[in-house]
């Protein structure tokens, strides 16, 4: 946590990535999850931040996130505190909810903002047993954002800027961030995995 508040800074996102201590479960249902989504509303109401990609797995969680106001471990601290001390009143927990050491990368070049993000989107497919019918099915993600625009999304999402990125880029032949996410480039994804990989 000390190290994000010494390279903090305001302008750029970071891909925090925190896991259950001793990998355990941190999402039990369905409950859990969205409690930690409304803990982010309340984060954000507070602090003021930008996600432009999240996934929440049962034992983890992704956030690609920057926060301009405040150093981003202070939102991180708010975040973790109110979740866990919510899990240990509803499962009558005692013991460390999280594990005491994040993953954290600064993304400061628009194409890594573009992988990561895709990463993100597709985790669920890297460690899920039960594979799911793409993308679209899983709905811990901020990836339905980005398929259904007129769907209500939380303030401190931006589904704008990644799309944004993408027309920079005309090498990658990809028509829209959706096609981006769901084309499957296998050795780039290899790479990706064994880089951020928490399974």
């Amino acid at each position: 946590m000390d190290n994000i508040r010494k390279v903090w800074q305001p302008e750029i996102f970071y891909h925090i990535t925190l896991r259950g201590n001793n990998m355990q479960n941190i999402f039990l249902n369905k409950r859990d999850f969205l409690f930690f989504t409304k803990t982010l509303d309340q984060a954000n109401n507070i602090y003021s931040f930008t996600i432009i990609a999240y996934s929440l797995m049962n034992n983890h969680y992704h956030l690609l996130i920057r926060s301009p106001r405040v150093p981003l471990s202070e939102v991180l601290i708010f975040i973790n505190q109110h979740y866990s001390k919510y899990y240990k009143r509803k499962y009558k927990y005692f013991d460390q909810l999280f594990e005491t050491r994040y993953y954290t990368n600064m993304i400061s070049e628009p194409k890594e903002l573009l992988k990561v993000s895709k990463y993100i989107h597709r985790n669920h497919l890297y460690t899920q047993r039960k594979i799911l019918e793409g993308l679209t099915k899983y709905p811990f993600s901020s990836y339905s954002f980005y398929i259904d625009e007129k769907q209500r999304k939380p303030s401190y999402i931006n589904t704008n800027l990644l799309p944004s990125l993408l027309k920079q880029y005309p090498e990658l032949k990809m028509a829209n961030y959706n096609m981006y996410c769901e084309t499957i480039q296998l050795e780039v994804e290899k790479s990706f995995h064994r880089q951020y990989s928490l399974t």
